[in-house]
């Protein structure tokens, strides 16, 4: 089958949010310029200004992907210094000395991410700890070079900007760019990979995403955020020293983050202004001891309890629920699946597959094939290795010995993001979908599978592509709502529907009717006969008798992690090993295998 034409993107209008923060920031940027200043608030501004570039950093880093970063003040200190000792030491351009400490910034990210990030968790929150740490006394220490405890005095502004106006005016301008970049950011391809890493690693990297080097960038873009504004930073106050970029201050920069909602630009800027500001606030109450911390801290944790989501985030909330709904689109059309045609080699081989957990050996040197176009069922009886297999076969295990090709292609050793890009498809027992999304956007990450010649990459063609999936699986008229407003029985559906976007050669279902009850279990059916209709190659694991006998054309049957049978589903379900694996006796009536006979 030959792929459509491809469809000639409709011209899109700038987006209406887009031109009123274009006029906003101007005005910010003019008033910044032009409204007469005295020097405290002139600092005031400044420190909220440069500040808010390197927390926007934490919502890339944190807020997109999920990944903890107790490390921004260091790489914000790394900016600085750049600035600092190029500018005062070197005699270097300022334009020049800026980029240099964001370059470095992101490449110490990139270069700590790459190191650490497999660990996650409490574990990453560990070692940006550290870093932190060593930093701020190679500061401290190394005074040859940084200057030590006395920091480094007299760093010149680029001559432009010399004057305090004028600089805080450029402060606005980086900041306002900044801001909507990482606020545009979410829609990008890269955006959308950061979001699904955060929501569910697992489903990311089945679905084409390479989880690994999308937590790297996360961690190397905030890096360079945070770079930026230590540079803008010195330049505005003209002097730094080592506590000014001290482990306390990473904890303000994520303090600010969360206080004003992580998930958007933003909300950044609205927490660095309220951190920044309430000690001003409540300058008056330092004469009486304790009640300025006490009040300060009571204000911050009262934010943060009844707002979980942040300032932004509640006022977005508000915002969404008077926002008038979008016309409909055109009705989806047909679901295009570009299957090889058929040369009679099998789509998937597997050979003496064996995947060993210490003595245990979940599966034990099986070997079947999947012929093309077909419903191969993978059953058996609770732990006898099929899910396990279908780890292996997906990539979220390493195989302890055997082969796996896929088209003649042997993909033993490669990651699941690659082997989505080969042309693997996956569902899950217990539903993955990215629960920050609605169903459209999680049918687009399907369809952005790597090597998908049926859709270009804009933004139009990709969701033109997952509407379809979501129609052919009967949900396209719920495409725009979140995830979590589904059914358990749709939710399975769109993680269909976001497997069938990415056009794969193969399609792993792991019990894809658990939990359903009779009405959805034989919708489901239909729905299986209607893809195998398409050219299709499906492995489906069930316990649903009734549903693996009514579709799968050839059954290949596991106990204690070893293959006992394999051929046509009629002959199979005959097989006196089959009953007895089943029903634990040898003897009984073949159809009782025609029903949830497999232990719950």
């Amino acid at each position: 089958m030959t792929s459509p034409p491809a469809k000639p993107a409709a011209p899109r209008r700038f987006p209406l949010g887009s031109l009123l923060y274009a006029a906003a920031a101007a005005g910010a940027v003019a008033l910044a310029a032009t409204t007469p200043l005295n020097g405290y608030l002139l600092n005031i501004l400044m420190q909220a200004a440069t500040y808010s570039v390197a927390v926007i950093g934490l919502t890339v880093v944190l807020g997109l992907c999920g990944q903890i970063n107790l490390a921004q003040a260091a790489f914000f200190g790394l900016g600085a210094y750049a600035v600092g000792l190029g500018t005062v030491d070197a005699g270097i351009s300022f334009w020049l000395c800026l980029p240099v400490g964001m370059l470095l910034a992101a490449g110490l990210g990139a270069v700590l991410g790459a190191s650490t990030l497999r660990l996650g968790g409490h574990y990453l929150a560990m070692v940006t700890i550290s870093f932190q740490q060593i930093l701020t006394l190679v500061l401290t220490n190394w005074i040859p070079v940084t200057h030590g405890p006395d920091g480094v005095p007299g760093i010149r502004r680029p001559p432009l900007f010399a004057d305090g106006q004028s600089y805080l005016a450029l402060c606005v301008a980086v900041l306002a760019l900044v801001g909507y970049a990482v606020w545009r950011m979410p829609k990008t391809r890269l955006g959308r990979a950061m979001r699904a890493v955060r929501d569910n690693e697992l489903a990311a990297g089945v679905a084409g995403i390479n989880v690994y080097r999308t937590k790297v960038a996360a961690f190397a873009l905030g890096a360079l955020l945070a770079g930026l504004g230590g540079g803008l930073f010195a330049g505005g106050f003209t002097y730094i020293s080592p506590d000014q970029f001290s482990f306390a201050e990473s904890v303000v920069f994520l303090t600010m983050a969360l206080l004003g909602g992580v998930g958007s630009p933003v909300g950044a800027v609205i927490g660095t202004g309220l951190l920044i500001l309430i000690p001003e606030w409540l300058r008056f109450l330092k004469e009486i001891p304790g009640l300025y911390l006490a009040i300060y801290g009571l204000a911050v944790i009262l934010i943060v309890v009844f707002m979980p989501d942040g300032i932004w985030g509640f006022l977005g909330d508000q915002v969404r629920r008077l926002r008038r709904r979008r016309p409909a689109p055109p009705p989806a059309g047909d679901l295009v699946l570009e299957q090889a045609a058929g040369t009679g080699a099998p789509v998937l081989e597997v050979e003496e597959l064996s995947k060993h957990f210490g003595g245990l050996k979940a599966v034990d040197a099986v070997s079947f094939a999947v012929a093309r176009g077909g419903i191969h069922a993978l059953i058996g009886p609770n732990g006898s290795g099929k899910t396990t297999t279908l780890n292996v076969l997906s990539g979220l295990y390493t195989p302890t010995g055997g082969r796996v090709r896929l088209e003649g292609r042997d993909i033993t050793h490669r990651s699941p993001h690659a082997r989505a890009a080969a042309g693997i498809g996956r569902t899950f027992q217990n539903i993955r979908l990215f629960r920050s999304m609605s169903a459209l956007e999680n049918v687009v990450i399907g369809a952005e599978r790597p090597d998908n010649a049926l859709v270009a990459r804009d933004r139009a063609a990709l969701e033109a592509r997952a509407r379809e999936a979501l129609a052919f699986v009967g949900l396209e008229g719920r495409a725009d709502e979140p995830v979590a407003s589904f059914s358990y029985g749709h939710q399975r559906l769109i993680e269909i529907a976001r497997a069938l976007a990415g056009n794969p050669v193969l399609l792993l279902l792991d019990e894809p009717a658990a939990g359903l009850n009779s009405s959805e279990k034989n919708a489901l059916t239909v729905l299986l006969r209607r893809m195998a209709a398409k050219g299709l190659t499906i492995l489906i694991i069930d316990h649903d008798m009734t549903l693996v006998s009514d579709v799968a054309n050839h059954i290949t049957v596991l106990n204690f992690g070893r293959r006992i049978a394999d051929g046509l589903t009629a002959g199979v379900l005959r097989e006196p090993a089959v009953i007895e694996a089943y029903l634990g006796e040898a003897e009984g009536p073949a159809t009782g295998l025609k029903t949830d006979l497999a232990p719950a």
